[in-house]
């Protein structure tokens, strides 16, 4: 069965991105993809969502 898990990041920065994908990776979780929310008055995402998957037995 795959199992899905999204990590919402409201303070986007490489750092903080980076932090969260090294972290969930580690944790057992492969990358699957990124999506920004954007802000109408801004060119800087709002928020970001990193999408990962993993196979489980049940």
């Amino acid at each position: 069965m795959l199992k899905y898990k999204v990590v919402e990041l409201s303070n986007v920065t490489e750092e903080t991105i980076e932090v969260a994908l090294n972290e969930t990776v580690a944790a057992g979780w492969q990358f699957d993809g990124m999506q920004f929310a954007m802000r109408e008055s801004s060119k800087r995402p709002a928020m970001a969502f990193l999408l990962f998957t993993r196979e489980t037995d049940v």
